[in-house]
C-alpha cells in the first residue's frame, strides 16, 4: 500500500461539545496525548502541512477539540492535551469532560491513537487514557514520537517499556515515529486507512 495522497486538509471546526461538532457522516480518527507530546507536529507531518495544527510552546493551551477535514473524505481529530501540572484541577476536569463527551457520543469515531514520547515511560495519565479508551470499545494505536532522539538500536527496549506499562496486547499497534525525520508515515497510513474504510489509499 502506498502512502495516503493528501490533496487538501483544513481546520473545519473547534468545539467543546456536541453542538460544535461537524454534522455529517465522515469517519474520524482521534488523537490523544499529554500536553507537549508532539500531537500537533504529528498531525502536520501526516498531512504534509507545516502549520495546519498549531504547535504551542505553552503546554496545556489546547482547550478545544479540533477537527481537521482531509481530502473531504475523513477527519483527524485533535483532543485536548492532558496531564499538564500547572493547570488547575477544575480546568483539568473540564478537559476530561470535553474528551469524555466526544468519546461517548461520536458515531463518526472509528479509531483512537495515543501519542506518547518514546524516550519516557508512559505517565500514569497515559495509562489511564489507554485504559479509558479501551472501555469505550477501541483498541488504541500507540504512536511513539521523537524516535529520532534516541539511537535506532535502542528503539525496541523503549517500545517494550511502553507496551508493558500500557498493557498493550498487540505489539504491532505501537509504532515509533519522528516528525522531523518523517519516519514511519507510510506504516501509520497502512495502520489507519482500514479504519477509514476508504477505497482511495494512494
Amino acid at each position: 500500500m502506498k502512502t495516503m495522497k493528501i490533496n487538501k486538509s483544513d481546520l473545519q471546526a473547534m468545539a467543546v461539545n456536541k453542538a460544535g461538532y461537524p454534522d455529517d457522516q465522515l469517519p474520524e480518527i482521534a488523537f490523544a496525548g499529554r500536553s507537549n507530546v508532539g500531537k500537533s507536529s504529528f498531525i502536520n507531518t501526516m498531512l504534509n502541512r507545516v502549520n495546519l495544527a498549531r504547535t504551542s510552546g505553552k503546554p496545556g493551551k489546547t482547550r478545544t477539540i479540533n477537527f481537521y477535514v482531509v481530502n473531504d473524505t475523513f477527519r483527524f481529530v485533535d483532543l485536548p492535551g492532558y496531564g499538564y501540572a500547572q493547570v488547575s484541577k477544575d480546568e483539568r476536569k473540564k478537559w476530561g469532560e470535553i474528551i469524555e463527551r466526544y468519546l461517548t457520543d461520536r458515531e463518526n469515531l472509528k479509531a483512537i491513537a495515543l501519542i506518547v514520547d518514546i524516550r519516557h515511560k508512559p505517565s500514569p495519565q497515559d495509562v489511564e487514557m489507554y485504559n479509558w479508551v479501551i472501555t469505550f470499545g477501541y483498541e488504541p494505536i500507540v504512536v511513539a514520537t521523537k524516535a529520532d532522539k534516541i539511537a535506532r538500536g535502542q528503539w525496541e527496549r523503549h517500545l517494550k517499556i511502553i507496551r508493558e506499562e500500557l498493557g498493550v496486547k498487540n505489539r504491532n499497534t505501537v509504532v515509533p515515529f519522528s516528525s522531523s525525520k518523517k519516519l514511519n508515515i507510510e506504516r501509520l497510513w497502512e495502520t489507519l486507512t482500514p479504519y477509514l474504510m476508504l477505497e482511495e489509499a494512494e
